[in-house]
């Protein structure tokens, strides 16, 4: 049987594997692949990137989850391999660290991050009203989370090597009942997200959530 060749990087791949960073999970049958979310359009580009035929199925919600959840789960050993070679394995949620993903796609990489599990954020900062009424200003926030401290501390530096921009990192401590753990947050403020953002989304029909990349939108549009 001929071997069939390694799939090449690309922006739809790394896009993936930020997704998978995230909300995905390698059995320990070194074959199997599974990816889960909340988000339809999600499980839906994640399908696009790796040309799955697998249908989207309901699955059941953690204890403290809210909405309905869903996955594709699908085998695939040459794929799944990979990604241990590139820093992936099964369990990975707190033990993650550095992954081997190309300066070139490194954005793509984050922008599937992003969509998993960070958020941009727009609000009106009102805390100086006090002196005078028309000190309103609209802020804008981007924040990348994980469980991992070396893991957010590899993306930290990956950005300033790559954007220049060094955000803040943070521990949030655990606050609710089913967390047992604190959460790593890589923060930015309004003009490094801009700088962060126009890198990521780099192209008009880039793949992504377009609920997310529409905050950052409408932030530009309201000048």
């Amino acid at each position: 049987m001929k071997k069939q060749k390694e799939q090449k990087w690309s922006s739809d791949l790394a896009y993936a594997i930020g997704l998978l960073t995230t909300d995905g999970n390698l059995s320990k049958d070194g074959r199997h692949i599974t990816f889960r979310s909340s988000d339809i359009e999600l499980l839906k580009n994640f399908k696009r990137c790796l040309a799955l035929k697998t249908n989207i199925a309901k699955t059941k919600n953690d204890s403290w989850a809210q909405k309905p959840c869903y996955r594709i789960q699908f085998s695939d050993k040459r794929l799944f391999l990979r990604l241990i070679k590139i820093g992936l394995f099964p369990n990975k949620t707190y033990k993650i660290g550095k992954l081997k993903i190309p300066h070139q796609y490194f954005k793509d990489f984050l922008r599937g991050h992003l969509d998993g599990d960070g958020c941009i954020t727009v609000y009106q900062d009102k805390w100086n009203t006090f002196k005078k009424s028309k000190y309103i200003y609209t802020r804008l926030t981007t924040r990348f989370y994980s469980a991992s401290k070396t893991h957010i501390k590899w993306i930290r530096e990956t950005i300033i090597k790559l954007l220049d921009i060094k955000g803040h990192l943070c521990e949030e401590k655990a606050k609710r009942s089913y967390q047992n753990t604190s959460m790593w947050v890589l923060k930015f403020g309004k003009k490094e997200s801009l700088k962060l953002l126009r890198w990521i989304y780099y192209e008009p029909n880039i793949l992504c959530l377009k609920r997310k990349k529409l905050k950052f939108k409408n932030f530009i549009l309201a000048g």
